[in-house]
């Protein structure tokens, strides 16, 4: 990232001569094209300007009422497809629901896509790449609510975010796409081909005309079907040979791509290499002026953060990212660190600025976190646990005496609220008011019946901690509100275990309907033979791959986290896009509570409950109460 501080120059080496007047597209974008040998000077090369805080480092902090965010607000440009009318605007495209979802043990049900969708919204991204629909029936209809609830929700300025749907190069995958994004005000097809080498010759097996004919020819289609805002992707650019990549970029924009994005794909570029190339797919490509330069950039060597912002320098004005950086294998860009960073150094890199509202990131992040049960590492930038900690005694004195000796971003400006800095403390005296004001600070909002479920589980707390804390409370909603739609419920459970004999439980589940279900059944543990009499009453067959308990605070009396992934043992499968594979899919829960055991049932019943979201199954038509025992 050093390099990229320090004014990179991204030289370009054209092959061909571009003359304006030899286009034949009539929609023009001055902005995006240049026909010299070199990088043009801002807004495209970075500054030398000495870099400045994006916070508060080199004055005093502002009043709460008077955030950094909101200084620097700057209204959004109209949206066109293959233009913007700001050379200085970069538009955001969130993969999380596509890419991110390609996590392992990262499958959300359709619900929670919509949630994390309209959080998006809120966030301010410009474009939403909500799935791949023909992937799943379960892909398809959740880009097409997406597309029909949230890509119609007009704001009062009239931004309303661009609904992506993702597509291999056939008819069927373009149709079915379009077929489900077409709900939206703007809907979008993203189409992609594999370019480098490697690719042509052992995945695809074609020569480079066939790819070019077919990526063109696929373009087309996608056009006829009345869709005027097309993304094409070269898959591997990184490692594709230039020319060809300059050939077919040319011919995908003659058939009536809109958008072009550059991914490295598997993550082995720098940021010097990654800019150079954004920088002569500039210079050397016939029509480039009539587009829009995108990047994508995964996380396989550490650097796609560092490379999108590289590529955002050298021209790129769309830049595609996954909130907490999730993806396939070691992840993609990451949306918080490329946003903040475009906050902080903006006028090093020539006044580059996001349509982005820092204070809805840090919420986002633990909503992409509790549904995809996809834990951020402590000492992860911006949003980690440890992001804006302080335990050495030296930057604590530092800290004392101004938070900008240590701080270059507020966490106020993400939405993170300081504990020590609130002026409540909650506790077993604490009322409705107080607890609903402390979650509006922190970020959230929710709705009455969910403060008032929430309410019981505070007071429950609080009778047994002399105070609760903000992880407390952050807990006991992730509990509350982040889960998945409800097939199952934990009423009561009772276990008996210890030295003298096998462990055993009794669950009492209530289903969809109310309908009460008792089991029981014994184990090596208690929480094996909770889960075993679960098991009696779901009659879901599922292997738990992982387990995994957290203290979320300190002391005897914390708070239990548990998070679990489990598979189905039917069918419950998906098409990863870039391989076309059939893979299995898994699920994760989660579940918080004093009680250990009962942390762990509330995972499982989650994680199953996610996985019968996916089938749209009902529970079985038992009596209202039936017993089961398991030898």
């Amino acid at each position: 990232m050093a390099a990229i501080f320090t004014a990179p120059k991204f030289s370009s080496t054209p092959t061909t001569s571009i003359s304006a007047a030899n286009t034949n597209i009539h929609t023009r974008i001055p902005h995006h094209f240049s026909p010299k040998p070199s990088l043009p000077p801002l807004p495209y090369a970075c500054s030398r300007k000495t870099a400045v805080s994006c916070s508060h480092q080199h004055a005093p902090p502002p009043p709460p009422s008077a955030t950094t965010t909101k200084q620097t607000t700057r209204n959004r440009p109209d949206y066109v497809p293959n233009r913007i009318s700001d050379p200085n605007y970069v538009r955001i495209f969130d993969t999380t629901l596509r890419d991110g979802e390609q996590s392992p043990g990262a499958s959300l049900t359709s619900k929670e896509k919509v949630d994390i969708a309209r959080q998006l919204a809120k966030l301010g991204v410009d474009i939403i790449e909500a799935g791949f629909p023909a992937s799943s029936k379960d892909d398809f209809e959740a880009v097409k609510t997406i597309a029909k609830e949230v890509g119609n929700a007009v704001d009062k300025d009239g931004y309303v975010p661009v609904i992506c749907g993702l597509s291999r190069c056939n008819e069927n995958d373009i149709r079915t796409a379009w077929d489900a994004v077409k709900y939206a005000k703007r809907p979008r097809i993203h189409t992609f081909i594999a370019t480098s080498p490697i690719h042509l010759q052992y995945k695809l097996r074609k020569t480079k005309e066939e790819v070019i004919e077919i990526a063109s020819r696929m373009v087309r289609f996608a056009r006829s079907l009345g869709c005027d805002d097309v993304e094409f992707s070269p898959e591997d650019a990184g490692r594709s040979e230039r020319e060809f990549l300059y050939e077919i970029l040319g011919e995908v924009i003659r058939a009536g791509a809109t958008t072009l994005n550059i991914p490295d794909t598997v993550g082995i570029t720098v940021p010097n290499e990654f800019g150079k190339l954004i920088a002569d797919i500039k210079s050397n490509t016939h029509g480039i002026e009539n587009v829009i330069i995108s990047t994508h950039c995964q996380n396989d060597l550490g650097l796609s953060t560092a490379n999108t912002v590289a590529g955002a320098c050298a021209g790129a004005r769309q830049l595609e990212v996954t909130i907490n950086g999730i993806g396939e294998r070691a992840g993609n860009a990451s949306l918080e660190e490329v946003v903040m960073t475009l906050k902080c150094h903006g006028e090093n890199f020539g006044g580059l600025y996001t349509g982005i509202n820092p204070r809805h990131i840090y919420m986002t992040s633990k909503m992409v976190e509790e549904y995809t049960g996809m834990h951020v590492q402590p000492h992860k930038a911006i949003v980690g646990a440890n992001a804006f900690a302080h335990e050495s005694g030296i930057h604590q004195d530092g800290m004392l005496k101004h938070k900008g000796t240590y701080e270059i971003i507020a966490p106020e400006d993400i939405g993170f609220e300081r504990s020590n800095e609130a002026g409540i403390v909650l506790g077993k005296l604490s009322g409705r008011h107080a607890l609903k004001k402390r979650l509006e600070e922190l970020g959230y909002e929710i709705e009455s019946e969910q403060v008032e479920n929430i309410f019981w589980r505070f007071k429950a707390v609080a009778d047994q901690k002399k105070r609760v804390t903000d992880a407390d409370l952050r807990a006991l909603v992730s509990d509350e509100v982040f889960q998945p739609e409800i097939v199952w419920k934990l009423l009561d459970l009772q276990v008996t275990c210890g030295t003298l004999g096998l462990s055993t439980a009794t669950v009492k589940l209530i289903d969809a309907d109310g309908r009460e279900h008792v089991a029981c059944s014994v184990g090596s543990g208690p929480v094996d033979s909770a889960y075993k009499a679960v098991d009696l009453i779901v009659k879901e067959p599922a292997t738990l791959l992982e387990y995994s308990m957290n203290a979320v605070t300190e002391g005897i009396d914390a708070i239990a986290a548990t998070r679990v992934l489990i598979r189905g043992e039917n069918n419950h499968t998906a098409t990863n896009a870039y391989t076309g594979e059939t893979v299995q899919r898994t699920f994760s829960g989660n579940g918080a509570g004093m009680d250990i055991v009962v942390s762990s049932v509330k995972a499982y019943i989650g994680a199953l409950n996610k996985m019968l979201g996916f089938k749209g199954k009902s529970p079985v038509k038992n009596p209202v109460e039936k017993t089961a025992v398991s030898a």
